[in-house]
């Protein structure tokens, strides 16, 4: 049984057996998860700083494993089996990057289907935006280095966006496309991302930048 028996009535319904004449204990201790394949978990957390209600600097890493070593990516990892996701952004916030003592805030799930090479992956965006004179970070796990990088955002008035990101330290400059799409879904609307062209910038972590961006700075605008 997945969770501690002790809490078992919490997931009681209001039948005692089911078609199979299986309680709800029995069902559990027959049940297999690994009947289906099953999507991997993962979270990329946004560090970012603001000023005047824009999003200034972002913190990133540069990944020192396949797939995408060598390019700059949000830091972020695999959620334990049984690990709240905001407490997996933290834990691997920390150990990529040495950042601790911030809490975060979830944004959005991204979960294409083709979104990683390794296997069927949905990543989980978390942000937290801070001082940047009350970070101290430092690279580790199989992060080969880490940087805040100054955000710029612009738009090419034909639906797309290039994001350019150059870092303190080094001076290195990344930059992306990305492609934005809006529909109306039972009149609400429904923005998306996607990258068209990439420099430096690993897999779909452009678009997840930029729309974090966007997002951040209007709950800023809301906060004001």
């Amino acid at each position: 049984m997945y969770i501690p028996s002790d809490r078992i009535d919490e997931f009681r319904g209001i039948y005692d057996k089911n078609s199979a004449g299986e309680t709800l204990e029995v069902f559990l201790e027959n049940y297999d998860p690994k009947t289906w394949d099953n999507p991997s978990a993962t979270v990329d957390t946004i560090v970012a700083t603001s000023e005047g209600g824009k999003i200034k600097k972002i913190m990133l890493i540069k990944r020192g494993n396949h797939p995408s070593i060598g390019l700059w990516a949000l830091p972020g990892g695999f959620v334990e089996y049984k690990e709240n996701l905001k407490d997996a952004a933290l834990r691997e916030l920390s150990e990529e990057t040495g950042i601790e003592g911030i809490d975060a805030v979830q944004l959005k799930t991204y979960g294409d289907w083709d979104r990683d090479p390794r296997t069927r992956i949905i990543t989980t965006a978390f942000a937290s935006i801070v001082d940047e004179k009350d970070i101290v970070f430092a690279a580790g796990d199989d992060a080969a280095q880490a940087d805040w990088f100054d955000a710029d955002i612009m738009d090419n008035g034909d639906g797309t966006y290039d994001l350019t990101l150059v870092s303190d330290q080094d001076k290195i400059r990344l930059g992306c496309r990305v492609k934005e799409e809006r529909k109306l879904i039972c009149g609400i609307e429904e923005r998306s991302y996607k990258v068209i062209k990439r420099d430096g910038i690993a897999a779909d972590h452009g678009a997840i930048i930029v729309e974090s961006i966007f997002l951040l700075e209007e709950k800023l605008k809301g906060v004001g």
